[in-house]
């Protein structure tokens, strides 16, 4: 941020490496000889120019430096604010910025916990902290220490409420606040979340520094000690540590932060989302990304401009799943301790990280991952080597409204998009976004039903004393079409009127908007050498389906995960086991009979009358945690914790298949197919 202000006003900016060399006995020296500064290349914007001072060597600089990174721990000796101050010239030797006046910035935000900065020895002339990184409470409130001196020198571009003593709205006058403090603080404050500050301070003031420090320093040299040693069964180590400090260091070396990645025994690496979302289900929370520090997230990943730009063509922006790219981990895991933090704390995350990362691959996991590397079994013909099957349809449920609830049938007819009218309407925010249960988990809760003979679909919600009707073939569409784009495909969607849309926004408790497909097309594929079942369908038409035209799950695959958390709720001496309904998954189709995860292996079936393809196992994520009781949603760890004990592949969770229509089939698909409930199930698995 400090480069961008910089290069807005015409200014030069570079970034530097800091190195410092370290004594025999692993103490930082501090003198000005062991401070190496390894300069970047220099930026200037196109409208670069020469700064009042710059040629006679009086323009003021500012050199500014965390005094602990937040993303490898790495402590900064506070030595660096004297040096740049005194020594500037030699420090960024050969630089032809190195003269001028040198003014110090210290983001102490990480390390003024452990490590305050005694401005009486480092003069520095600013120094930001943040109240939240101190307390954990209030969130976003901090402060900037200003050096009086200093003060004079800041000119702000523009002022708000409270910072002038007056001005003039149709001439160019204004008169500023005499007090620094006052020029700076627009608008009113945050007076309630600075009361809240004293309550920090009042419980640190029953602890010291040093002993923060020692405590949390104590346990970030446990943990990487415990992260160091781990190691898969052939021998390969398991963690990759970054910033690591000499573990035998004095406490001023490293903080208290331990930043990481995993691999598994092939040497690939486990991503940090994944890392993060099993860490969840043990009630562990974590930091993952690059913790909105790209340049040491590029320097300790080892990623490139090139690398970055790759991943960014590629789809990747901050906070999204894409965690692996080309072999290349995007982000790290992050552990952070604070003066509350236990060894009990420690301890659990080590052996989460043992009883899920360290293990040889299932035999799931092998036979999936063969059959994904496998050749595609050819499709002309393959309905005359379908054996006979004891498998049929058992129930068929269709889900109108994209994440409400849906309804079940005995039959139902067919269309191009899977069964007809599914995930046909979402419900979209008044700022375009689509809205969930994720989200809104009280979308579970509206119920929908369309009855075919009158075309009427109905919805009713405990939230709305009417029960919904809405036509097929509606009258009530708002005239004229609008589109958006949803998973990388394009969508053309009719609008409702007013009275619907207020419908839906007393349903979720928030203004929304019904819309209801009526044409899509995909536009492009990130993954165009995706893995079977590892992202959503380019082949065929769907609606707002997230992957497939179709998700079957079987009763028996069902029977096995109940047994299995039975058994875990015996062994925990948890009480009454959780029973998990096959509807928790959502599934269009549930078929029954056969062995538990059999449809994990077969690549067609024909279904009554109609044949589809399997496009492989089905992603699951925390949605199947919610459930219904006494009208309310409630959410907790299973069964997708269980599940990921023994149905992980890749960083994936899988449970249940994806279907769509084969192309390559002769029987292809009329307007007149139905499927019905006690249809055979004949599949072919090679």
């Amino acid at each position: 941020m400090f480069c961008v202000y910089a290069l807005n006003q015409g200014a030069a900016a570079f970034a530097v490496d800091i190195n410092e060399a370290v004594d025999q006995d692993g103490a930082s020296r501090s003198s000005l000889t062991s401070c190496k500064v390894l300069q970047h290349p220099v930026q200037i914007r196109n409208e670069a120019k020469i700064l009042e001072g710059e040629l006679t060597g009086d323009a003021y600089n500012l050199f500014a430096f965390p005094s602990e990174c937040n993303f490898s721990g790495m402590r900064f000796s506070l030595d660096l604010v004297n040096n740049v101050k005194q020594n500037a010239e030699k420090i960024l030797e050969g630089s032809p910025y190195s003269k001028g006046h040198w003014m110090v910035l210290i983001d102490a935000a990480k390390g003024f916990a452990t490590q305050p900065p005694d401005l009486s020895l480092y003069p520095a002339d600013f120094v930001v902290i943040s109240f939240y990184k101190l307390f954990g409470y209030p969130t976003g409130l901090g402060a900037l220490i200003i050096r009086n001196g200093a003060a004079k020198l800041l000119k702000k571009t523009y002022f708000s409420g409270g910072t002038v003593a007056a001005s003039i709205a149709d001439i160019d006058f204004v008169r500023r606040r005499e007090g620094v403090e006052e020029q700076f603080e627009d608008g009113t404050i945050s007076f309630l979340s600075i009361a809240s500050i004293r309550h920090g301070f009042k419980i640190f003031n029953t602890l010291t520094t040093s002993a923060m420090c020692w405590h949390t320093m104590s346990l970030t040299k446990f943990l990487k000690r415990k992260l160091l040693a781990l190691r898969h069964e052939n021998g390969e180590s398991v963690c990759t540590l970054y910033g690591n400090c000499p573990l035998k260091v004095s406490r001023h070396d490293c903080g208290s932060i331990v930043s990481f990645n995993l691999k598994r025994p092939d040497g690939s690496w486990f991503g940090h989302r994944e890392v993060e979302k099993l860490a969840s289900l043990y009630g562990i929370q974590l930091r993952t990304g690059c913790f909105c520090n790209p340049g040491a997230c590029a320097k300790y990943l080892g990623l490139s401009h090139s690398d970055l730009l790759s991943n960014l063509e590629a789809g990747h922006v901050c906070w999204d799943d894409n965690d692996v790219i080309n072999g290349k981990p995007t982000g790290a895991v992050r552990v952070s301790f604070g003066y509350m933090s236990t060894y009990e704390d420690a301890k659990k995350f080590i052996d989460f990280i043992r009883s899920s990362f360290i293990s040889m691959p299932s035999e799931f996991e092998k036979r999936y991952l063969l059959r994904s590397k496998s050749i595609p079994c050819p499709t002309e013909g393959f309905e005359d080597r379908l054996p006979s099957s004891a498998c049929h349809l058992k129930s068929i449920t269709i889900y109108p409204i994209k994440s409400c609830a849906g309804f079940s049938v005995n039959s139902w007819p067919l269309s191009n998009t899977g069964l007809q009218y599914d995930r046909e309407w979402l419900l979209k925010s008044l700022t375009g976004e689509i809205l969930t249960q994720k989200k809104v988990p009280e979308m579970f809760l509206i119920k929908t039903f369309i009855n075919l003979n009158q075309q009427i679909l109905s919805v009713e919600s405990p939230y709305c004393k009417s029960k919904l009707q809405i036509k097929l073939d509606s009258d009530s569409y708002l005239p004229g079409k609008e589109e958006f784009y949803l998973q990388n495909q394009r969508y053309e969607v009719q609008c409702y009127e007013n009275e619907i849309n207020q419908w839906f926004s007393d349903a979720v408790g928030q203004p929304c908007t019904l819309v209801r497909c009526c044409q899509s097309e995909y536009c492009f594929s990130l993954n165009k050498n995706r893995s079977m079942g590892m992202c959503r369908d380019v082949n065929s038409k769907v609606n707002f389906a997230n992957e497939a035209q179709f998700l079957l799950i079987s009763e028996e695959s069902v029977s096995d995960l109940n047994n299995r958390l039975c058994s875990k709720t015996q062994k925990l001496s948890c009480g009454a086991p959780p029973n998990v309904n096959p509807m928790r998954f959502r599934p269009n189709l549930v078929i029954s009979g056969g062995e538990p995860y059999a449809e994990d292996g077969w690549r067609n079936l024909r279904i009554g009358n109609t044949y589809f393809s399997s496009l492989g196992g089905c992603n699951r994520c925390q949605m199947i945690n919610f459930y219904q009781q006494t009208g309310q949603v409630k959410k907790t760890n299973e069964p997708l914790a269980t599940l990921a004990s023994y149905r992980r592949v890749k960083g994936k969770i899988l449970f249940g298949i994806l279907l769509r229509y084969d192309p390559g089939n002769k029987a292809r698909l009329d307007t007149n197919s139905w499927l019905k409930v006690g249809d055979e199930v004949h599949s072919n698995s090679e």
